[in-house]
C-alpha cells in the first residue's frame, strides 16, 4: 500500500482541495496521512474525514515588520525538525502540498528525506510560502496558464484546482423551497464572502429594487453582515454563510457575482457558472484576486468588474452583459482544459511516487 502525506493550512483555501482529492486517494488505496499545525483551521477541517493528524510547529514569515518576526523563524525550524522526524517514521511515497506556512518545513523535510513532493499554486503568483517551497518539488501544479512562465520548466503543470465533487451534484428544486423562490425569474447567486464583502454587499443591496425586477437574489452576505430590514422582501434571500446547502444553491443559480478567489473561482468553472467577479482591491490584498479575475476574463470564462469602478449603475449593467452572454461564458468554460483537475493531479502522484 502506498502511503501519501497531505500537507497545507493557514486558510481554508489551503485544505479544501486536500480534501477533494481524499476519495480518489481512498480509492486507489493510498494510506493517507496529514501533517498540519497544532491548532489550525486545518485540524479542524481534517478530522471528521478520519484521517490521522499530526501537528507541528509553524511560523510565519512575513514581508513586514512585526516583533513576531524575532520568534518565529524558530518556530518554523522546529517545525522542520517535527516534520523530518515524522517523515522518516511514516515514510511516505509522495508529499502534496497544498501551501501555507505550515507547508514549508514539511516541502523541506520532504526534500531532506529523499521523498518526492508535489506542490499546488492556487494564486497567477506563488504565494511567499510555495516560493520558498518551489526548488524542492518535483511538480508545481497551478490553475492559471500565465501562472507556467514564472515556474521552473519541467516542473509546472497547468491542472486547475480540485475540486469537491459533492459541489457538481446540487439539487436545485431543493433550494428553490430553501429560498422559497419560483420558476418564473432566474436566480444570481452573491458570494461576498468574509474579507471584504462591505463593498459587495452594499452595492447589490443598492442595485436590489433594479435587480429584482428581472432576477431572485440568494446573498451569502458573510458573518454579521444580514441587513434585517431586507428579510422579508419577496425575491431575496440572504445568508451569513452556507456550507452543506451551498451545492443545492449553485445548481439554482443561473449566473454568480464573487470574490475572485482562486478556489472560488475554479469551484465556478467547474461548475459552468457565468459569472461576474469582483476582485478584491490591491489595496486590502497582494493583488492576487485581480490578477486571478483578469486570466479568468482573457480565457473567456468570467466578467470583471474592479472594486474601484464597483456603483450601482455598474453593477447593473455587468449583470444585463452577462446574463444576455451567458451562453458564450458556459461555453467557453465546457471547452477548457482544467476540467479534470483531480484526474491530472492524481496521475502526477502516481507518476512520481
Amino acid at each position: 500500500m502506498k502511503r501519501i502525506i497531505l500537507t497545507g493550512g493557514g486558510t481554508a483555501g489551503h485544505v479544501t482541495p486536500n480534501i477533494a482529492l481524499l476519495p480518489r486517494l481512498k480509492e486507489l488505496g493510498y494510506d493517507i496521512q496529514y501533517i498540519g499545525s497544532y491548532t489550525g483551521i486545518e485540524k479542524e477541517l481534517i478530522e471528521p474525514f478520519g484521517i490521522p493528524y499530526h501537528g507541528i510547529s509553524s511560523g510565519k514569515l512575513r514581508r513586514y515588520f512585526s516583533v513576531q518576526n524575532f520568534t518565529d523563524p524558530f518556530r518554523v525550524l522546529k517545525g522542520f525538525r517535527e516534520a523530518h522526524k515524522l517523515i522518516r517514521q511514516l515514510k511516505p511515497d509522495v508529499i502534496f502540498s497544498k501551501g501555507g506556512f505550515v507547508s514549508v518545513p514539511v516541502v523541506l523535510a520532504g526534500k531532506r528525506c529523499k521523498v518526492p513532493v508535489i506542490i499546488h499554486e492556487s494564486d497567477m503568483t506563488p504565494g511567499l510560502a510555495n516560493k520558498i517551497a518551489i526548488p524542492s518539488a518535483a511538480k508545481v501544479c497551478c490553475n492559471f496558464p500565465e501562472t507556467l512562465k514564472s515556474l521552473p520548466e519541467g516542473k509546472a503543470v497547468l491542472t486547475g484546482s480540485p475540486i469537491r465533487q459533492e459541489l457538481l451534484s446540487g439539487n436545485k428544486i431543493a433550494a428553490m423551497d430553501m429560498c422559497h423562490f419560483t420558476s418564473d425569474k432566474p436566480v444570481i447567486l452573491v458570494i461576498g464572502g468574509s474579507l471584504g464583502a462591505v463593498a459587495v454587499n452594499h452595492a447589490v443591496r443598492e442595485a436590489l429594487p433594479e435587480l429584482l425586477k428581472d432576477f431572485q437574489i440568494i446573498h451569502l452576505c458573510g458573518k454579521g453582515k444580514m441587513d434585517e430590514s431586507l428579510k422579508d422582501v419577496e425575491g431575496y434571500c440572504q445568508f451569513e454563510y452556507i456550507k452543506n446547502e451551498l451545492r443545492n444553491l449553485f445548481a439554482l443559480a443561473d449566473i454568480v457575482i464573487s470574490r475572485a478567489g482562486a478556489n472560488a473561482i475554479c469551484e465556478l468553472l467547474a461548475l459552468h457558472k457565468p459569472n461576474l467577479l469582483i476582485p478584491l482591491s490591491a489595496n486590502a490584498s497582494r493583488g492576487d484576486q485581480i490578477l486571478n479575475a483578469r486570466s479568468f476574463e482573457r480565457q473567456g470564462f468570467s466578467l470583471v468588474l474592479e472594486e474601484e469602478q464597483l456603483t450601482k449603475e455598474t453593477l447593473l449593467n455587468a449583470v444585463k452583459t452577462l446574463y444576455e452572454n451567458r451562453t458564450t461564458f458556459i461555453n467557453s468554460m465546457k471547452n477548457s482544459g482544467q476540467q479534470d483537475s483531480i484526474g491530472t493531479i492524481i496521475s502526477l502522484i502516481e507518476e512520481v511516487s
